[in-house]
Formats: structure tokens, C-alpha cells, sequence
């Protein structure tokens, strides 16, 4: 009713009679809030008539800033797509083949020299670390050690299939990437911010996305004015966050030969495609360190995994980010501190070393 009155009046406030109680103050009071209320419908209703939408207080943000945005992140899909089309592309991909021969040629060697690797490692091969250690077990057959951060655990059978191996490993080593890169975003932006040599709208990680929801603008990288998306309302972040992320889960649906089309070729698998692109320092050129540094990776991207799961319960139950219950731990005196702390381990192991060796 009130809509309907502010459009047919054109006035910001109503005169009307009160229709409970005779003071005066609560008749201003309540003429007020009925303006108030006229102003807001008002607003709202000639931003309707002239085309434009309502933006609240803190999430105004203009056409052009959106349309930037989403042109920003739809361009790497659409450059990929149009330089492979192009007579550019057809150049590179006739240059890859002329070199691609001597390039499997390669990784045939390579994989004869990681297979050969693989059997002089303590990290693969049936006589590999276990993950019960000395504990007698009936470790399952189907893990025979040829994957690295094989430990022989798989109670559920999910791996029996060899298919369905391949495939949860390389789900398992994705995820393991994605949580070993969060960590470092999770961590880093709250040291920084802690001693002042970046100054964050929100440093702690759980609290960023608050911050958009109440409307607040995010700066990349703490760069003032450098938003990309952070002006932008989350639901054209989650679009911008979808355009950037279509390329590289195309390319990884397609497997490595996803690229070809722009004359790059990868002599590796699915999960280390290897060559210039993914392998810039050419680790996979020497197999018998490659091979450790597969087992290095996932057994430290499991690590994060579980790091993540210490993020949440940490946010939950205290209300604070890693760094800030780092420093609060560090700052109170322990019980291990009170009880351990006067011992000087390192002396007493070397004076103990001291004693062996006159006996002997």
C-alpha cells in the first residue's frame, strides 16, 4: 500500500491521522517512519521505471566494471580456442610434429629408466614402508607398491579395479595440489597482515567471505584499487571463478593431448604432463629423484588435506585463523614448557655420547 501511495502521490511523507494513541510525539514518530519508508519504495520504484537495478549501500558496482570482469575471465578460454583455429595454429602444430617423433622417442626412455628407478627405491616394491609398520597385516594384492605414497591402505577395496585406482589416485593428487596451494594462501595473507607489511581489508581466511557478504570491496594481493572480482557481488565472482576454471578442466577432461592444438606436446601422463609447460625445471629428466620427489609431493599434499581440516575445527572452535592461534600458542606458557623446559636435551645426548665412547 505504501508502493502504491509514494507512486500516486510523489510525496516523501504521509499525512495521515494516527490511528492508536493521542500524543503528539508518537504521531511524529510514527509519520517518520512512514516517511522513511515512502523515500526507500520511492527510490527503489524510479530505479525500476529508468531500467536500472537496486544496488544496496556497499555493493554498487557499474556495467562496465562487470563487463570487464567477465571479458577478463572468459579471454584465456577464448584466446586458446581462437589461436588453435587460427593459421598460427596450424604453424605450431605442423612444428610439433616435426619434433614430436624424437619426443616419445624420449619418454620411452625416460619410462624404462623410472621403471628401473622405482625397483632400487626403499619407496616402491613390496618390500616398501607399510602403514603399520612392523604390525603383521594382510596387506591388500591389488597394492603391489607401483604408486607412489603407496603404503598398502585400503580397507574399503576401493582400488581392486585398476580403472578405478588410476582414477581416485588422480583425484586423490588434484585435491592434494589444490590443498597444498590453499594452505599457503590461507597462511600467508594473515603473516603479513599480522606485521603490517601488507594491510589486508581481511587477512584470516574464513572471514574474507564474510567481508563480501557484508558488502565490503577486496583488493588482490592487498594492491589498493587492484579488485578484479573483489568489487564485484559473489554471485559474479562465482561466475568469473567458473569462465577462469572452464579451460583447464577442458584441457583436463581431455587428457595432455588437450594442447596440441596449440603445438605444445607433453611427453608425461595425466598427472605429470611434464615438458616446458608443467615441468620447467626438467625434473622428470632425471627418473631416480623424480620418482622420490612423486612420493614427496602427495605424502606432503596429504599433509595438507589434513591441515585443512585443522583450519576448519580451529575457525570453529576458537574464531581465529592458523597464524593468530600459532602466536596465541607460543605466547602462553605450556605445561610441556613448565615441565620439559629447564632440560637441555641436546647436551645431555651429547654427554651421554661422550660416556659411550670412553667405555668402548
Amino acid at each position: 500500500r505504501m508502493d502504491m501511495a509514494a507512486l500516486a502521490c510523489g510525496s516523501s511523507t504521509l499525512h495521515l491521522s494516527p490511528t492508536f494513541g493521542s500524543s503528539s510525539r508518537h504521531f511524529d514518530l510514527q509519520n517518520e517512519f512512514k516517511g522513511n519508508m515512502v523515500r526507500f519504495w520511492c527510490s527503489t520504484a524510479v530505479s525500476r521505471l529508468q531500467d536500472k537495478p537496486y544496488f544496496p549501500p556497499g555493493c554498487r558496482a557499474s556495467w562496465e566494471e562487470l563487463a570487464g570482469v567477465l571479458i577478463f575471465s572468459a579471454f584465456p578460454f577464448v584466446a586458446v580456442k581462437t589461436v588453435a583455429n587460427s593459421s598460427l595454429g596450424t604453424m605450431l602444430q605442423e612444428q610439433m610434429q616435426e619434433t614430436k617423433a624424437s619426443a616419445k622417442k624420449r619418454r620411452l626412455e625416460i619410462e624404462a629408466a623410472a621403471k628401473k628407478a622405482k625397483e632400487k627405491s626403499m619407496w616402491y616394491g613390496e618390500n616398501r614402508p607399510k602403514w603399520l609398520g612392523p604390525i603383521p597385516f594382510q596387506y591388500p594384492t591389488h597394492l603391489a607398491g607401483d604408486a607412489p605414497g603407496d603404503y598398502g591402505y585400503d580397507i574399503l577395496g576401493l582400488g581392486c579395479d585398476s580403472s578405478d585406482f588410476n582414477k581416485f589416485f588422480s583425484y586423490e593428487i588434484l585435491h592434494a595440489r589444490w590443498a597444498m596451494l590453499a594452505a599457503l594462501g590461507v597462511v600467508i595473507p594473515e603473516f603479513l597482515d599480522r606485521f603490517g607489511w601488507v594491510d589486508f581489508p581481511e587477512a584470516v581466511w574464513w572471514k574474507v567471505g564474510y567481508a563480501k557478504l557484508q558488502g565490503g570491496t577486496l583488493d588482490y594481493l592487498g594492491i589498493p584499487g587492484l579488485h578484479i572480482a573483489g568489487s564485484q557481488g559473489i554471485l559474479v565472482i562465482a561466475i568469473c571463478q567458473f569462465l577462469l576454471m572452464v579451460g583447464p578442466e577442458y584441457a583436463r577432461y581431455c587428457g595432455i593431448e588437450a594442447l596440441e592444438p596449440l603445438g605444445i606436446f607433453l611427453p608425461g601422463d595425466i598427472n605429470y604432463p611434464g615438458g616446458a609447460l608443467f615441468d620447467p625445471l626438467g625434473l622428470s629428466m632425471h627418473p631416480s629423484s623424480f620418482e622420490e620427489l612423486k612420493v614427496k609431493e602427495i605424502k606432503n599434499g596429504r599433509l595438507a588435506m589434513v591441515a585443512w581440516l585443522g583450519f576448519y575445527v580451529q575457525a570453529l572452535v576458537t574464531g581465529k585463523g592458523p597464524v593468530e592461534n600459532l602466536f596465541d600458542h607460543h605466547s602462553q606458557s605450556t605445561y610441556d614448557e613448565e615441565i620439559f623446559g629447564y632440560i637441555n636435551f641436546p647436551q645431555i645426548f651429547f654427554e651421554e655420547n661422550i660416556r659411550d665412547d670412553t667405555r668402548e
